[in-house]
C-alpha cells in the first residue's frame, strides 16, 4: 500500500506480540519497542501475512506467551521500510506500519511457529545486526 493509502477492510491484518490483549483493545504507538534499543516506538506494525506475524510474535521480548491478533487499522498504513526498501522490494511480506492505533478484533489461536533452527538463525542474524550497530528505520 502506498503511504496514506485507503484502508482495504476486506484484507485481514495481523499483529504478532507477547502482549495479553482482548477483543476491543487498541494497540497504540508510544510503548517501548521489542527491538533494537527498546526506545519508545514511533510506529506500530502489522502484516497481511500470517508468517510475518508469527515472526513478530516469536521475536517479541517480554513475559507471556506468543500471540497473534487480528487487527483493524484505524488510520492510514504504509509499507514497512525495515523490510521493503532493500530486503524485499515490492513488499512480498505485506508488512506495514502506522502512526494510528489498531483495534484488536480477534486472535489466531491455531498457528505454527518456525522450526528451532529457523528461529535460531533469525535471532543470530538480528544479534549480528545489533553488533554492527544497525537499527530499525524509524523515519
Amino acid at each position: 500500500m502506498e503511504k496514506n493509502s485507503t484502508i482495504d477492510y476486506a484484507q485481514t491484518f495481523y499483529h504478532g506480540t507477547k502482549a495479553n490483549l482482548k477483543t476491543g483493545d487498541f494497540i497504540e504507538v508510544g510503548f517501548n519497542s521489542n527491538y533494537g534499543k527498546k526506545k519508545k516506538a514511533k510506529y506500530i506494525y502489522l502484516s497481511a501475512t500470517l508468517d510475518a506475524a508469527v515472526w513478530g510474535a516469536e521475536l517479541a521480548e517480554g513475559e507471556g506467551r506468543e500471540r497473534i491478533y487480528i487487527v483493524e487499522p484505524t488510520g492510514s498504513i504504509e509499507d514497512d521500510p525495515n523490510l521493503t526498501d532493500k530486503k524485499f522490494p515490492g513488499n512480498p511480506t505485506k508488512s506495514y506500519r502506522s502512526l494510528y492505533p489498531f483495534k484488536v478484533i480477534g486472535e489466531v489461536t491455531d498457528w505454527q511457529g518456525h522450526s528451532p533452527e529457523q528461529l535460531k538463525a533469525m535471532k543470530d542474524h538480528l544479534a549480528e545486526l545489533k553488533r554492527q550497530g544497525i537499527e530499525a528505520i524509524e523515519a
